[in-house]
């Protein structure tokens, strides 16, 4: 396809995925969206909710959507690195007996990392490479991941017991943070009539792995004014307590701020709205649109923020009220 076939096909790609997805998922709109954003523009996603909310089957369906190579790992306290990774197996061949690389289910186009802060530290560090660079490293030799690759990992809210608390270099290599609810009244009534009846109709793929990277391309070719930079720029900057200029309520209640990564996220998420609102061009009002998402796993409260009530979100939308366009 050229550009303007694949920009028409991504516009009208969002309600596709929603009807498709419904076959599976009740509602969650936000949710959908917000990790389809992700996916366009190849960044990974954390999905924070409680268990049983349909975190597992929301990411499956997504994959079925669009023909990718799936793979699951359920992290336990006892999963080792190269359970994720793969390692070296000493394997008889026709010369003797040699090392053979096998791959871990890392090697998948969306993997999904489900109850991630259900592990150490050190494991889940295993997924740093991958995210960032898109191969692993074992023994000393590089191997590539598939083109294209995403992680979308779970995690239950860190009260739960039995979870660890990600570390700040991994939570940045995660575009978004997703809070997944519980849903309506109505709505989990009819999650409870499906699941208690006959089986529906599966859910069928819509696009293939060369949609997905000419979509990725496409999002990159959107323009942005030098202004619109700027305020995301500036919206990331101001969370930060040691930046100059950052607002006294941040001075107070963050001990840390989001870095250059966060206004980069903000950049790339807007281009798909923009797309999506049938726009060759980005608005201040798209990054706003994402700032919640980008930020609220990349600011980090300290104990007066928890000691009088301020939660990251509240904190979020005092930053975009004080936020201003040059």
């Amino acid at each position: 396809m050229n550009d303007a076939a694949t920009f028409e096909s991504l516009f009208g790609a969002r309600e596709r995925i929603h009807t498709e997805l419904s076959k599976a998922v009740v509602g969650q709109r936000d949710v959908i969206d917000q990790i389809l954003v992700a996916m366009l523009t190849g960044g990974n996603c954390l999905i924070t909710g409680a268990p049983g909310l349909a975190k597992t089957l929301l990411v499956k369906s997504l994959a079925q959507v669009f023909k990718l190579n799936f793979n699951r790992i359920q992290f336990t306290p006892d999963l080792m690195p190269a359970d994720i990774t793969g390692m070296d197996i000493l394997q008889d061949g026709p010369q003797g007996r040699s090392l053979q690389f096998v791959p871990g289910p890392v090697f998948a186009q969306m993997l999904l990392a489900d109850e991630i802060n259900r592990t150490p530290p050190k494991t889940q560090a295993a997924l740093l490479e991958a995210m960032q660079e898109k191969q692993v490293t074992v023994s000393g030799r590089r191997y590539p991941l598939p083109s294209p690759f995403f992680v979308l990992a779970t995690q239950n809210p860190v009260e739960m017991e039995g979870t660890y608390v990600l570390p700040e270099a991994q939570l940045d290599r995660f575009m978004f943070n997703v809070i997944i609810d519980y849903l309506p009244e109505a709505e989990e009534i009819e999650v409870v009539q499906r699941t208690t009846a006959p089986a529906r109709e599966g859910v069928e793929g819509l696009f293939g792995m060369e949609d997905v990277l000419a979509f990725q391309a496409l999002v990159r070719t959107v323009p942005v004014g030098q202004d619109v930079v700027a305020f995301a720029v500036r919206l990331a900057a101001s969370s930060r307590p040691q930046q100059a200029g950052a607002p006294d309520f941040v001075r107070k209640f963050v001990n840390w701020g989001a870095g250059t990564r966060a206004a980069q996220c903000l950049i790339l998420g807007a281009k798909v709205l923009a797309i999506w609102a049938g726009r060759a061009h980005v608005t201040v009002e798209d990054v706003r649109a994402l700032a919640t998402p980008v930020l609220r796993h990349r600011i980090q409260l300290n104990y007066k923020a928890e000691a009088e009530g301020i939660t990251v979100e509240n904190l979020i939308q005092r930053l975009l009220q004080g936020a201003r366009v040059a």
